[in-house]
């Protein structure tokens, strides 16, 4: 089992800038993809920045020139900085990773931590 711990949230208000910084219990050179989700309140868990590889990144449309994904394989640490953030953006995001073994995809998930946008 993969620990993943996210830390970083917070309350911010529209406009601001947050950082979320995720600590992976692996190598990073064994995962296949990293990355954030996140879920608000009443709406299901949706991808916002994932790195596959190193070499790939996808972005939600939602987040598009307002986010930035980046990787420390040094320290096994993938970051989330977030600018411009909106009330829509609230939500617990979580840190996620997974590696391929076998033809089967194993993913991990951090415990979330709350990022609320409120004027």
């Amino acid at each position: 089992q993969v620990q993943l711990l996210e830390s970083g949230g917070g309350l911010v208000q529209p406009g601001e800038s947050l950082r979320l910084s995720c600590s992976i219990g692996i190598s990073m050179y064994s995962l296949n993809a990293m990355g954030w989700y996140r879920q608000a309140p009443g709406k299901e868990r949706e991808s916002v920045a994932i790195s596959i590889s190193g070499r790939q990144t996808t972005y939600a449309d939602s987040v598009k020139g307002r986010f930035v994904i980046s990787t420390d394989s040094t320290k096994n640490m993938v970051y989330l900085q977030m600018t411009s953030l909106k009330v829509d953006d609230t939500a617990v995001y979580y840190c996620y990773a997974d590696q391929l073994y076998l033809g089967k995809q194993i993913k991990y998930w951090g415990q979330g931590t709350q990022v609320t946008v409120s004027p």
